[in-house]
């Protein structure tokens, strides 16, 4: 039986992923709904700056959330007046840094489904008398349930896989914020194969029972 060290990494990184993964589908859902057929002034600018954490280095992203949310910053300060406890250097910390990287993922896939559906449809529900929420749940969300799908393994699997941002934000402390990712990098330092590639596999085992049950496909026709 393996040690629960071993364990630690495990069962932190699918916490993380898990919540870091649903945050950020559904703020990306959310907002990919909001933005999907609409036009306004800074409209490609707003995407612009969602999409930048996909294409930033994970440790710049990890570097600016430092910036926004250590203890010397405003929200830092005032989250630690509130309650106690710091944001940096706890698991906390790893969901905010994961879910940040995971989001242009989730609001690709979200956007690219809503933008699938017949604005005719949507009309023709906004005419019957339909409120937006009542559009989005039982008509889009419906709809365009396969990306969505899409979107929420995409997040999940992308926070799976984060470190540079969550090494910067939430440290490596083990027992408390080392995830999978980190404890594969400090095995390989240390030397210890065996461990990392015992967590590797557990990654692209997890990885590959998500996408396989739920990830995009492509059909053939005949």
């Amino acid at each position: 039986m393996m040690h629960a060290s071993f364990w630690s990494p495990v069962l932190l990184s699918l916490k993380v992923s898990l919540l870091a993964g649903t945050l950020a589908f559904l703020l990306a859902g959310w907002l990919a709904w909001l933005m999907t057929g609409r036009k306004f002034r800074g409209k490609i600018v707003l995407e612009t700056i969602f999409m930048l954490p996909m294409v930033l280095p994970p440790t710049v992203v990890g570097f600016l959330l430092l910036m926004a949310f250590g203890r010397r910053s405003f929200i830092g300060r005032w989250f630690e007046e509130l309650s106690g406890l710091p944001i940096v250097f706890t698991w906390g910390a790893a969901v905010l840094a994961a879910a940040v990287v995971a989001f242009p993922l989730a609001y690709q896939s979200a956007k690219a489904g809503f933008a699938s559906i017949d604005r005719d449809l949507l009309a023709a529900g906004r005419s019957l008398g339909a409120s937006e929420p009542q559009l989005l749940l039982r008509v889009a969300i419906p709809l365009a349930g396969r990306s969505l799908t899409t979107a929420f393994v995409l997040s999940f699997t992308r926070a799976l896989g984060e470190f540079g941002a969550t090494l910067m934000l939430a440290g490596n402390i083990p027992g408390r914020t080392q995830t999978l990712p980190t404890a594969i990098y400090m095995a390989v330092e240390s030397g210890d194969t065996g461990a990392a590639w015992a967590w590797a596999g557990w990654m692209v085992l997890i990885s590959f029972l998500l996408l396989a049950c739920f990830g995009p496909r492509t059909e053939r026709k005949e």
